[in-house]
């Protein structure tokens, strides 16, 4: 479902930006308004990302091979970091550099004045179409986690990178407006200076943000706290497990969850004995948490040790 509901969003985003790219550049090439340009710029930007994120998500659809053998689900990752890294240097830097360009050299719209804030205007209410697509495909995944929760901990990056995006897009094309409209009252273009760095600046700080939580997705992640509990209960749930000695966990993809674990059988049980109580065991994980798609457990015998708590890759016997 989100894998659907993000490329719903992300083309919606892409059909959006498309059109506002060729609008601005037009407006911009009318009025040599700098903000203009730096919204042409945040809109081709914008079009780049959404067409890395569809990559992605395609290529991260290939089969495992022996060089890759748990698939290549993590690409949407990769992909989503590239994103963030076009959105900060061929949005946020450009539009700080085009706001100091204009600032030293400052001029007001002098002709078809009437052009930018009829393409801001129009822009505003495109956006706004994508962003509640952006929305409503978001609402039916987070459930009820704040919106700040649902972008840190979502594990498919599609939704909060479109997200974070348009929620972008709107706001800077306020402050273009802002920017324009100071300098058509005014004359004084470097009110048009000034909304281009707002632009840049909030088009840095959203680029920073998607980094670093890609990075932590990058980096490998494990299930959420109440996943956890979910895959726990499921193991001794049943009389096959004693209990658990150890378990990690960890995102290979966004709808791929790795789950390893040490449980503790009975003594007396038989080597077929073991084979079927870690199949039921299995079969209950999945049903618990269908995401759990690549499972290893390791019987042992557990023995309560004196001294400090066991570690990763210990022995619990």
């Amino acid at each position: 479902m989100s894998a659907e509901g993000g490329n719903r969003a992300i083309i919606a985003a892409l059909l959006a930006n498309l059109g506002i790219a060729v609008t601005k550049f037009v407006a911009y090439l009318l009025t040599m308004s700098s903000s203009m340009l730096a919204e042409s710029i945040h809109s081709v930007a914008d079009s780049g990302n959404q067409a890395l994120l569809l990559i992605g998500g395609r290529r991260a659809r290939r089969a495992a091979t022996p060089q890759h053998p748990f698939g290549f689900g993590r690409e949407r990752y990769v992909y989503a970091f590239i994103v963030a890294i076009v959105l900060f240097s061929l949005g946020g830097l450009f539009a700080l550099y085009e706001a100091w360009h204009k600032w030293s050299d400052p001029h007001g719209i002098t002709s078809w004045q009437w052009v930018p804030v009829t393409v801001l205007l129009v822009a505003i209410v495109l956006e706004s179409f994508s962003f509640r697509t952006a929305i409503r495909e978001s609402n039916l995944v987070r459930g009820r986690e704040s919106w700040v929760r649902f972008i840190r901990r979502s594990k498919a990056p599609e939704l909060p990178v479109v997200l974070l995006e348009d929620f972008g897009a709107l706001v800077g094309l306020v402050f273009a407006l802002f920017g324009v409209g100071m300098t058509l009252v005014t004359g004084d273009g470097r009110w048009d200076a000034a909304g281009t760095a707002m632009i840049g600046l909030l088009l840095v700080t959203i680029a920073v943000v998607l980094a670093m939580e890609t990075k932590s997705l990058l980096l490998g992640e494990g299930a959420e706290p109440a996943e956890t509990a979910a895959i726990e209960r499921a193991v001794t749930a049943g009389p096959e497990v004693e209990r658990i000695i150890h378990m990690k966990t960890l995102y290979l993809g966004p709808e791929e969850l790795l789950v390893a674990a040490k449980i503790a059988v009975a003594r007396c049980e038989t080597a077929e004995e073991v084979a079927r109580g870690i199949d039921a065991v299995e079969a209950r994980i999945r049903a618990a948490l269908p995401v759990a798609r690549v499972i290893y457990l390791e019987p042992d015998i557990y023995q309560a040790q004196a001294g400090p708590p066991e570690t990763a890759g210990q022995s619990g016997s």
